[in-house]
């Protein structure tokens, strides 16, 4: 997954970066990081943090989902 491809995807998801973040498992700076890749020149987004957003465009749900932007 690319830093646009991530962006894209955390926008189609309505998420800011915070709830994006807290939805991963990672915190801000890493989101901002691999949004702008700054983190893909040193390592690719894991194959399960691709995964999971995958998940997220596909309808997946967890109970935890934010219900609106902060």
């Amino acid at each position: 997954m690319t830093p646009v491809e991530l962006y894209e995807a955390r926008r189609r998801l309505g998420l800011t970066v915070t709830q994006f973040a807290h939805m991963i498992g990672h915190n801000q700076t890493n989101v901002r990081r691999m949004e702008h890749a700054e983190w893909t020149n040193t390592r690719p987004v894991s194959r399960t943090t691709e995964r999971l957003v995958r998940a997220y465009l596909d309808g997946y749900r967890p109970d935890d989902w934010p219900q609106e932007k902060e």
